[in-house]
């Protein structure tokens, strides 16, 4: 499978949120195409608030528990979040 590019100011982000996400979803994070709603997926309100601790926690930031369901694909969430100001270490790994 081949996905188009995140926007430069997500791009980094891609990376981080796919990691999670693919943990969460049980699912290869290759396999988790940045525009297809996450719902699809089967993400339910689990991993959707687990995912909002991940934020909070690595990036100290404080998010609605609805992220998720307001920005409901990775290229939504790493556009957010990068409208924020958050960026992930460089390698991609937790701070």
């Amino acid at each position: 499978m081949t996905f188009s590019a995140p926007p430069k100011a997500a791009a980094s982000l891609y990376g981080w949120l796919t990691d999670r996400l693919a943990v969460y979803l049980d699912r290869a994070p290759e396999s988790i195409d940045p525009t297809v709603p996450l719902a699809v997926y089967g993400m339910d309100s689990v991993c959707a608030l687990s995912l909002c601790g991940d934020v909070e926690d690595d990036f100290g930031i404080a998010v609605e528990p609805t992220l998720a369901w307001d920005h409901p694909t990775v290229a939504a969430l790493a556009g957010h979040l990068a409208e924020r100001g958050v960026k992930p270490p460089a390698d991609g790994r937790r701070p």
